[in-house]
């Protein structure tokens, strides 16, 4: 499985297909608040897009593929950046 679930983030590694898009909405829906590291991720199936679009986590970091990257950000926005409190 290309994801890494911990206790309230998930972290997305080199290939994700359709056989993982239910694990991961599974754990969106459990974890309201997930954040989201696509970073190591290097390919991206649609189905795993509709789960983001749908649950739309807060993405912590796009993919290292600059044409991916810019898919998805154009797709689902710009990742999430800290902000001073």
């Amino acid at each position: 499985m290309p994801f890494t679930f911990t206790k309230n983030t998930v972290t997305a590694k080199e290939t994700c297909t359709v056989e993982d898009a239910l694990p991961l909405l599974e754990f969106l829906q459990s974890h309201p608040h997930a954040k989201i590291n696509l970073g190591p991720c290097d390919h991206l199936h649609t189905a795993i897009l509709q789960v983001l679009l749908a649950a739309r986590p807060q993405i912590t970091q796009m993919p290292g593929d600059p044409p991916l990257a810019h898919w998805l950000t154009q797709t689902l926005g710009s990742p999430a950046r800290k902000t001073a409190k």
